[in-house]
């Protein structure tokens, strides 16, 4: 099966050599998405809320590109340099998944690319919908 790899001006480029997604078959692979903004490509580094909104806006913007939705979304991972701050990147996730729930882990690490906060990537069920 050959990948068919997504790319969108409206999230961050790549920081090293990977994809921003990659869909195989019915499954759309997100890669990690950290707190960069895409028009400007600066790292935002304020508060975990801020930084978590953009992370979302940013694995949103790939899921789009994708042509599809984030009620298509089936797995999504959290990783938090500060478990303490989890309970307020869950409100922030909770604005942007509220219809429909994904499954979801939450693992706290040591450190993230660039020194952020938050780091997320989703697994997305394309089902037979004609993507991009």
């Amino acid at each position: 099966m050959k990948g068919k790899m997504i790319h969108t001006d409206q999230a961050p480029q790549a920081v090293g050599p990977y994809s921003q997604g990659v869909k195989f078959g019915d499954w759309l692979y997100v890669s990690g998405q950290i707190p960069i903004d895409p028009t400007t490509n600066e790292l935002l580094l304020g508060d975990i809320e801020h930084q978590a909104e953009q992370v979302l806006k940013n694995l949103q913007a790939i899921v789009t590109a994708a042509g599809l939705k984030l009620t298509d979304v089936a797995k999504v991972n959290i990783y938090l340099t500060q478990m303490e701050a989890f309970p307020k990147v869950n409100e922030v996730y909770a604005k942007f998944f509220d219809v429909f729930l994904p499954a979801r882990a939450c693992v706290g690490v040591a450190s993230l690319p660039k020194g952020v906060g938050v780091e997320m990537d989703a697994v997305v069920y394309a089902g037979d919908k004609e993507t991009a």
